[in-house]
């Protein structure tokens, strides 16, 4: 399918909430889009089908519903492996969002591989679920946590990378494909070379490009990865966490309860199979189910078609955001390199008041830290206002953006 302008323009009729009125019945102008994407009716309407015609719990009962459901939910399961290009479903888990995936990962397999002295690498403009987790368990075992500093360009400086490799004492190096603030896209394949020749674990943050840009797991070759349905059309509350099956069968569970186990004694139990081992109690049926519709309609686009749509925003985004006056761009300035998302700030204006009064405009940005305080520190600022655009939006959108962007420039007489 060759995607055009108007192509996508068509399937804003998909999304109802873009109907809306905002503020003073302004149309709505929702550019929030790395925080969490509208949904299209395909996936409504399978979450309200599932509660009104096949409500029941899986893998448990023998009755109708119950299959139903069963052959469902599994069904999803298939379908993200074959998203992602994973050989084997068994190694998709499914579990609440990326930030429990990595959490996950660093309580069932980083309390059994991190020693006292080991070393876990990060990155400056990783989301506060990529960094906390990782200080919580290398400050249990007296680990250390490193970071790949980023460059003026927003950019990872990739040489602090071999000088941390070369001590042989990393365990795991992890980081965003996509930073959420910058839009910085990581050199995925070189950082996964460089760590896969001296026998370095590498987990990856997906949540901001399996939205946006084909992914082929097998191709990148990376230990775990991780990402939320919500950021790609999904329900919230669902996300996966995909790993290899030989270290998923060798970590010990995360949750202990129903469905992870083949037998429970008295004083022992033995796990049941992958996935199940990880999938502990009644998971988020109905919303598992309408993440499979939501791969549908991404399918149905293309996901080169999207990330073409999107470069195609993002360049003119940039080239508009620069003519107003007393704004600050940060990250890389080059857009191939970047996903759609752009920060900025204006001189001495504090994003919640940029944010406010192009709010009354009917455009919705986000303003804050976006979870990212160790980047807020790097680009010595308290907070960044982030425009962030998806499959819906339209560059008549993002004209409205910059004509708000300019009435901030024109009250603050910048």
């Amino acid at each position: 399918m060759q995607a055009t302008t108007s192509s996508f323009e068509n399937l804003r009729n998909d999304f109802p909430i873009l109907n809306r009125r905002v503020r003073d019945n302004k149309k709505l102008v929702y550019l929030d889009n790395a925080a969490t994407t509208q949904k299209p009716n395909q996936v409504i309407d399978a979450i309200s089908d599932y509660y009104k015609n096949h409500n029941s719990n899986i893998h448990r009962a023998v009755h109708a519903l119950a299959e139903e459901s069963t052959e469902a939910f599994e069904e999803t399961r298939d379908k993200v492996a074959k998203f992602l290009n994973v050989e084997d479903s068994r190694e998709i888990i499914f579990v609440r969002g990326t930030t429990e995936g990595i959490n996950l990962v660093a309580y069932a397999w980083g309390r059994d591989n991190v020693k006292e002295g080991d070393i876990i690498v990060t990155t400056e403009y990783e989301h506060h679920s990529n960094i906390v987790p990782w200080q919580l368990l290398t400050q249990e075992k007296k680990a250390q946590l490193k970071y790949i500093d980023i460059d003026d360009n927003g950019e990872l400086m990739l040489e602090q990378l071999d000088d941390y490799l070369s001590t042989g004492k990393v365990k795991l190096v992890t980081f965003s494909h996509m930073s959420n603030v910058l839009g910085t896209i990581s050199p995925v394949k070189e950082i996964v070379s460089k760590c896969r020749s001296v026998g370095v674990k590498v987990l990856i943050d997906g949540a901001q490009s399996v939205p946006h840009m084909k992914i082929d797991l097998t191709d990148l070759n990376s230990d775990f990865y991780v990402f939320s349905a919500h950021k790609m059309l999904g329900p919230t509350g669902v996300g996966v966490l995909w790993a290899k099956k030989e270290i998923l069968e060798k970590m010990s569970p995360f949750l202990g309860g129903g469905d992870m186990i083949r037998e429970v004694h008295k004083y022992e139990t033995t796990w049941n199979d992958l996935p199940y081992k990880f999938e502990a109690g009644t998971p988020n049926i109905a919303d598992v189910i309408g993440f499979a519709k939501a791969i549908e309609y991404l399918e149905k686009i293309g996901m080169d078609n999207i990330r073409n749509h999107e470069l195609e925003l993002t360049k003119y985004a940039l080239d508009e955001m620069k003519k107003v006056p007393g704004i600050t761009l940060y990250g890389t300035k080059e857009p191939e390199k970047r996903g759609g998302v752009v920060s900025f700030n204006f001189n001495d204006v504090h994003p919640h008041d940029v944010g406010t009064i192009i709010d009354k405009e009917g455009v919705a940005i986000r303003s804050g830290h976006h979870c990212a305080q160790v980047l807020m520190e790097k680009l010595n600022v308290a907070a960044t206002n982030r425009a962030s655009f998806y499959i819906y939006n339209t560059k008549e959108e993002i004209d409205v953006l910059i004509s708000s962007l300019r009435h901030v420039a024109k009250v603050f007489k910048l």
